[in-house]
């Protein structure tokens, strides 16, 4: 049973047999899936985004990413996504794999590409940020990236597992 719908997930109670035999009650957080680019504008060089995250109360560096809509291939989201986040478009995407952040409670799957071959998008082009996203992009070489992990300056998970595919 859905016990909460929003418009990004959706939060579900049900009741499972696991493989042991015994059943429980657990909630799940439904999730769809969602890409994760890694936007290289030149060897050795990434393209980070900065927003503010209500979640946390803070502003946070992270590779741009977002959402999968019902129709589109993970492909196509990707491309669309870089549009839309940081106004370049790949026209080479390498796919790198494919995990699940928080198996324990969350079902979304966050599939990896390297993005390159960067370009403008057509003039023509619809897509933009949401409207509640406030994205200010920023070019950084991987090393400079990396050291951010290291320094607590990103905390972003995906982020951070996503410089070290580099």
């Amino acid at each position: 049973m859905i016990v909460y719908r929003s418009r990004v997930f959706q939060v579900e109670e049900t009741r499972v047999q696991f493989p042991d035999g015994r059943e429980r009650d657990i909630a799940v957080v439904r999730h769809a899936a969602v890409v994760v680019l890694m936007p290289l504008p030149a060897p050795g060089q990434v393209i980070l985004i900065r927003q503010y995250r209500a979640s946390i109360a803070r502003e946070t560096w992270e590779l741009p990413a977002g959402g999968i809509e019902p129709g589109e291939t993970a492909e196509q989201a990707a491309r669309r996504e870089s549009e839309e986040e940081i106004a370049l478009v790949p026209h080479q995407l390498e796919r790198l794999g494919a995990w699940f952040p928080s198996p324990g409670f969350c079902d979304e799957e966050m599939i990896f590409f390297r993005a390159t071959d960067l370009r403008q998008p057509s003039p023509d082009s619809t897509h933009r940020p949401d409207e509640d996203e406030h994205i200010k992009v920023r070019m950084f070489t991987i090393q400079e990236a990396q050291a951010m992990v290291a320094r607590g300056e990103i905390v972003d998970l995906k982020t951070a597992y996503g410089l070290t595919l580099l």
